[in-house]
C-alpha cells in the first residue's frame, strides 16, 4: 500500500495512505486525545480553504482524516505527480507546510437541549446505581460537560464525544436495545453520544433532545462534525415539546 511521511508543524508524523482508487487516508497519530483532534480539525479546515480540483468531502476520525475525489478530475488537474495518489499526496504535503496560529482553528460551540430521565432516559437509573449517583448528580454531571465531538460514524450523523466526566463512565448494555429513538441521548464507557436516527443501539440511554441530529434537506445534513464543542441544557417535558430548531 502507498504510503508517505511528512509534519504538521509538529512532531507527530502524518502518514498518507492510499484507501481506494478514490481515496486516501492521512493518519495522525494513535492516541485519542484533544491535541491530536486539534491537528486533525486544523488540517482539514486548511485542506478545504486550500482544496483541489475534485476533492469531493473529507471525513476526519478519532485519529484520521479521508479524503474522497474524483479520479479524472485529479488526474487532468495540474497537480505534480503522474498518478492520483501522487497528485493528491502532493497537494496534501503542501498543505501540511502551511503554518497557522493555533487559534485560527475554528470550532462551533452548540448548546443541546435534552430532557433527561423518565420515559426520554430510563437508563439514567443505570448509570446512577453503576457510579452510586443520584439521578439529579447524573443530569448535573452531564450538563456540566464541556465536550469535544471525535468523529461522526456507526449511522450518519452520530456523534462520538470526548469529555464527559469519568464518574459517570458506564459499560454498554449487556444486551443491546432493538430500537433506540432518533434524538436519544446516551452514555458507553466514557463517551457520550446522541442517536440521529432510530436504530438498535447499546448505550446507556439517559435522556433525549428535540433536536434534529440528521437531515438530507440540509446544506451540511450532520448537525454536528468533528471538531465541534458541545454543551448540554437539561429542559422538562413541556420545554421539550415547545422546542422549535431552525437549522
Amino acid at each position: 500500500m502507498n504510503k508517505q511521511e511528512r509534519y504538521l508543524g509538529t512532531n507527530i508524523p502524518l502518514k498518507i495512505y492510499g484507501l481506494s482508487e478514490k481515496s486516501v487516508t492521512i493518519t495522525f497519530g494513535t492516541e485519542i486525545d484533544n491535541d491530536l483532534l486539534y491537528l486533525i480539525t486544523g488540517f482539514n479546515q486548511l485542506l478545504l480553504q486550500n482544496s483541489f480540483n475534485g476533492l469531493i468531502t473529507t471525513v476526519p476520525a478519532y485519529t484520521t482524516l479521508t479524503v474522497f475525489y474524483d479520479p479524472l478530475t485529479v488526474m487532468l488537474s495540474d497537480l505534480p505527480g503522474e498518478g492520483c495518489f501522487e497528485k493528491v499526496s502532493a497537494h496534501l504535503n503542501k498543505i501540511a507546510a502551511i503554518e497557522t496560529e493555533k487559534s485560527k482553528v475554528m470550532a462551533n460551540h452548540l448548546v443541546i437541549p435534552v430532557c433527561y430521565g423518565g420515559d426520554f432516559g430510563h437508563d439514567v437509573l443505570t448509570v446512577a446505581r453503576h457510579n452510586k449517583l443520584s439521578e439529579s448528580e447524573v443530569i448535573e454531571m452531564h450538563t456540566a460537560g464541556y465536550y469535544t465531538v471525535f468523529m461522526i460514524g456507526f449511522v450518519p450523523g452520530f456523534a462520538y464525544m470526548g469529555g464527559m466526566d469519568n464518574r459517570l463512565a458506564t459499560p454498554r448494555k449487556e444486551v443491546p436495545a432493538a430500537k433506540i429513538p432518533a434524538g436519544s441521548v446516551g452514555i458507553a464507557g466514557n463517551q457520550t453520544g446522541i442517536y440521529p436516527m432510530e436504530t438498535p443501539g447499546g448505550w446507556q440511554i439517559i435522556g433525549r433532545t428535540p433536536v434534529k441530529m440528521f437531515d438530507v434537506s440540509r446544506k451540511q445534513p450532520s448537525f454536528l462534525k468533528g471538531g465541534d464543542r458541545v454543551t448540554f441544557q437539561a429542559v422538562d417535558m413541556d420545554e421539550f415539546n415547545a422546542y422549535g430548531i431552525e437549522v
